[in-house]
């Protein structure tokens, strides 16, 4: 017998077997009625990346039409089939098929999920209690070329002459998953600069708002690495694809940070 296997990455899902239209739908409902009616019904073959719905061109017949992401290939054929003509939410059947959009021949890579998206997904397949994340260090690599002129400085009215100013952290993370025996790291930088005239609570507010934004950065980074593979009987198993040039042990992961200027 063979066993179904699918493959989850948290990215941005591009693939055309991963994406659903829907067509002929009816003009007797509102869009926004539509919008909720397909996330509801299609939302129960797997986890969505994206539901859009759209009224028809100008040239045809009065009605949407609807678009429907998901991170399974596995998950969209199954929606397609049991959704294929068949009425869903409206009076008449509807046309459900997979995309056959063509490709550029020379493809971009699939862009990494935002963070919410991470912990979406996470959640969708293993559940809330089923990972963690742990940050393991935060760094800072604000501007200090002179005396009185870093992140100190900065909150003590200090001036740089002619020296340019700015805020910059790097985080380092761990994302663990122990039902799997599994972990994975990532790192963050963010940065913004400084005109010279903030106030020392504004410069606290964006030290705060820039160490959010790495940390975030950073479990995204080490979501790239985790891959989920989802057997046909629901069973979940996590993957972690390890870099030996940047994942070090743990007695190293102070101090590990390197930043470079980020255009």
């Amino acid at each position: 017998m063979e066993i179904e296997v699918d493959v989850i990455e948290f990215r941005v899902p591009t693939e055309n077997n991963k994406t659903l239209f829907v067509w002929d739908i009816l003009p007797e409902h509102s869009e926004a009625h539509i919008y909720e009616s397909i996330w509801n019904i299609f939302s129960v073959f797997g986890a969505l990346y994206l539901v859009k719905v759209c009224p028809n061109a100008a040239l045809a017949e009065p009605g949407f039409y609807a678009m429907v992401k998901f991170y399974s290939a596995a998950q969209a054929s199954k929606a397609q089939k049991a959704t294929d003509k068949t009425c869903l939410f409206q009076r008449s059947p509807v046309k459900v098929r997979l995309s056959t959009k063509a490709k550029p021949a020379f493809g971009l890579s699939a862009k990494p999920l935002g963070h919410a998206r991470c912990q979406e997904l996470a959640n969708h397949y293993l559940g809330f209690n089923g990972w963690s994340t742990q940050m393991l260090t935060m760094k800072d690599f604000s501007s200090c070329g002179t005396p009185g002129t870093g992140l100190d400085g900065l909150l003590m009215g200090g001036t740089a002459g002619h020296e340019e100013r700015f805020l910059k952290y790097g985080c380092m993370v761990e994302v663990t998953f122990p039902q799997h025996g599994a972990s994975c790291r990532g790192i963050g930088v963010t940065e913004e600069p400084l005109d010279g005239d903030e106030r020392p609570e504004v410069v606290l507010l964006k030290r705060g708002k820039l160490q959010k934004w790495a940390r975030d950065r950073a479990v995204v980074n080490a979501f790239e690495r985790v891959v989920l593979v989802v057997l046909g009987n629901g069973k979940v198993a996590v993957e972690c694809r390890s870099d030996p040039d940047e994942i070090l042990p743990d007695d190293e992961a102070e101090g590990v940070i390197q930043v470079n200027d980020v255009p």
